[in-house]
């Protein structure tokens, strides 16, 4: 049985069967939706909490307030993809398929992640535009067109292909459609299960193939 001791040190609001680590877990996913269908602005942390089931004051004791939770959201989905696609840069290959399929699997992990990449980021007043153009921006903006570019003077890229545009396209096929998620499956169809997001990534593979690469 616990003592007043140990249960005066779990922070307020823990579920007692729920170690750290899940539930840090548990509150960055919520968020994550949360954020990516409401907003930063319409989202509070009480309703977090509340999608948790755990205290509002909990989540202020792990991320310390809204703005460094949704930056922890963002983080948590992006710094895996920078440090990937930085570790190309040793490597002797990085075609467009390669850099592709790590996007593609970024948002497959993470697929409200493009969502609300387009809300705080890429629309006029985003919530993280520049926290992501300090830290996120320097390493994809910059990396990926000088991998394409040391692709086309390897001659596995098309002559005629700008590495920078290159790159924007290849972002935008990979990760538009989970943008578009909520029309693409009842109007065309498209499967967003493991299979239909494997079906997904051949598909953009064979265009890339066909479009880009020699």
């Amino acid at each position: 049985m616990m003592n007043n001791k140990q249960a005066s040190e779990r922070p307020r609001g823990r579920p007692a069967d729920v170690g750290q680590q899940d539930l840090r877990t548990q509150i960055l996913d919520a968020a994550e939706e949360l954020f990516a269908d409401r907003g930063y602005a319409a989202t509070s942390i009480r309703r977090i909490a509340e999608e948790t089931s755990v205290n509002p004051a909990l989540i202020h004791y792990y991320f310390g307030n809204k703005r460094a939770l949704l930056q922890n959201v963002m983080d948590r989905a992006l710094e895996p993809l920078v440090e990937a696609i930085a570790s190309m840069q040793s490597n002797t290959e990085a075609s467009p398929e390669r850099i592709a399929g790590l996007l593609t699997s970024m948002a497959a992990r993470h697929p409200n992640i493009p969502r609300l990449l387009m809300r705080e980021v890429f629309l006029p007043g985003g919530e993280m535009q520049q926290h992501f153009a300090d830290n996120m921006a320097p390493q994809l903006g910059g990396a990926l067109p000088a991998l394409l570019d040391r692709e086309k003077t390897a001659g596995r890229l098309r002559s005629d292909a700008d590495p920078a545009i290159s790159a924007m396209l290849i972002i935008a096929v990979c990760v538009f459609p989970f943008i578009a998620r909520t029309l693409a499956e009842p109007v065309l169809g498209i499967d967003f299960d493991a299979g239909g997001i494997d079906f997904l990534n051949r598909q953009i593979t064979q265009l890339l193939k066909r479009g880009m690469m020699l």
